[in-house]
């Protein structure tokens, strides 16, 4: 089967596209507006961009109440945001968390989960989840859809500081994903879990730097 996923018509019942590209992170990020409301939202459009020095990117698409997320809002107005890592135990909250909710709703108290404060900004922090990146906001690009929530903003960001739970370390300084268990969306209502891991070491090959596959900390 083939088809052009640009037409209105899908051969299939449901669209494949995002069920192609799995599993994709979530970037549940947490920001402040000016007036000081905490906001919470995940978003499947994220990633890692590149480690040297450590940046992240997410995309949102136009909300479904109309304009722009509140996510956006409130980073281009305070320059700073924080990632949550989303984990099975926290699954339900995450959830709830994604409602698409009238501005200047708090989805902390929403989804019942604790806040826990930030070191370089006034952004809350996820109190259960193990792990955080304070971000500084860098930059944002905005593309047009073919319609209104199409449009999309695509938001840059450095990670100034690095937060990880003693716990969810093992002994050799790795993180213990096993126990963490994040967890990933997939397509249509589908996500997955972390509970299973297997290593692939690259051969070197002539002239390889492998520093930045492995995390391996740079002299």
């Amino acid at each position: 089967m083939d088809f052009d996923p640009r037409l209105p018509d899908c051969p299939l019942p449901y669209d494949p596209f995002k069920s192609c590209t799995v599993p994709r992170p979530i970037g549940w990020l947490s920001t402040i507006s000016r007036d000081g409301v905490d906001n919470l939202a995940p978003y499947s459009q994220w990633q890692n961009l590149t480690f040297d020095p450590p940046m992240v990117m997410f995309a949102a698409n136009q909300s479904t109440l109309g304009g722009r997320k509140d996510t956006v809002r409130n980073i281009e107005e305070t320059g700073w945001f924080v990632w949550n890592m989303a984990t099975y135990d926290l699954r339900e909250a995450v959830n709830i968390s994604a409602m698409a909710l009238p501005h200047g709703v708090d989805e902390f108290e929403r989804a019942g989960i604790t806040k826990a404060p930030s070191l370089l900004s006034d952004c809350k922090r996820v109190a259960e989840s193990p792990c955080h990146f304070e971000c500084r906001y860098v930059q944002t690009i905005r593309l047009p859809g073919r319609t209104d929530v199409g449009t999309f903003d695509l938001v840059i960001g450095e990670v100034a500081r690095i937060h990880i739970r003693d716990d969810v370390l093992l002994p050799n300084g790795k993180l213990d994903i096993l126990k963490i268990r994040p967890i990933a969306r997939m397509g249509y209502y589908d996500y997955t879990v972390v509970d299973n891991i297997f290593e692939m070491r690259i051969p070197a090959g002539e002239g390889a730097v492998l520093n930045g596959l492995e995390g391996t900390k740079r002299a």
